[in-house]
């Protein structure tokens, strides 16, 4: 897939992995509106992306809210195509379940699942029709816990794992439109989003989960794998024989429980 040149709309692009892909887009040339909840972050991209030597423009806007999807669609309208979408925003409130608030729950499913639905929704008729001879690409940001879901973090597990299979069913229903959907599966990645969680998880850098991502795209791969190597024969044996994987994560529930319970980006 040639990832040059894209005219394209990349939610939560106001710092890490958003961020971070939004500069190479640009490195490559494209034209992007940068979709966030602040103004500050987002001008700090766009000022990224313009030195990378692309362009950009700053919507913000709270992706939880439907009425945001119309300020995407009208900051669009006139462009004269859109070739890309990266569904990246996204929010965590870790703990258990019975003790998370009606509201935080809502907030996960509304920004990591319902979000990049409708947006999808909203902009595919223009993705469709801006796909010419280099496709159009449609991007979602997943995570490694679609792949293993973790105690104490079922309600994102649900939305991200929703987000995967939304990909996986939206890229047969556009077989042969020229539309390539792709799902990004990141592990724990060094960025503002874990700073309140204290997991013994290593954090890889910005940089490696993106060039990851960006490898996958180039050898059109549809499922991207952006996680740490040595955790993919966890991924293989969770998904063969799941208890195995059970009887090695529940020996630490309890101080797995006070590593992540402040672990909040609502």
């Amino acid at each position: 897939m040639d990832l040059s040149n894209r005219n394209g709309v990349i939610t939560g692009a106001g710092q890490g992995i958003g961020q971070a892909l939004a500069v190479e887009f640009g490195s490559r040339g494209g034209h992007l509106l940068l979709v966030g909840r602040t103004e500050e972050t987002l001008n700090e991209t766009a000022t990224k992306v313009e030195a990378a030597g692309g362009t950009a423009d700053v919507l913000v806007q709270d992706l939880s809210r439907l009425e945001a999807i119309d300020a995407v669609l009208e900051a669009v309208e006139r462009w004269d195509s859109l070739d890309l979408l990266v569904n990246n925003a996204g929010n965590v409130r870790a703990g258990r379940l019975e003790e998370s608030s009606a509201a935080d729950v809502q907030a996960m499913i509304d920004l990591n699942l319902t979000a990049p639905v409708q947006l999808t929704r909203a902009l595919l008729p223009t993705v469709r029709a801006s796909a010419d001879d280099s496709g159009s690409l449609v991007l979602n940001i997943s995570s490694e816990i679609a792949l293993v879901a973790m105690p104490f973090y079922a309600v994102y597990a649900a939305t991200k794992s929703g987000l995967a299979a939304f990909g996986e069913a939206l890229r047969r229903e556009l077989h042969g439109t020229g539309v390539h959907v792709a799902t990004a599966y990141p592990g724990a990645t060094d960025t503002a989003m874990m700073t309140s969680q204290n997991a013994d998880w290593a954090r890889r850098p910005v940089s490696a989960v993106v060039a990851d991502i960006l490898a996958g795209l180039a050898q059109d791969h549809h499922e991207i794998s952006a996680t740490a190597p040595e955790a993919h024969d966890t991924h293989r044996r969770n998904a063969t024989d799941p208890l195995e994987v059970d009887a090695a994560i529940v020996g630490g529930l309890d101080d797995l429980e006070a590593a992540v319970r402040d672990h909040r980006s609502i």
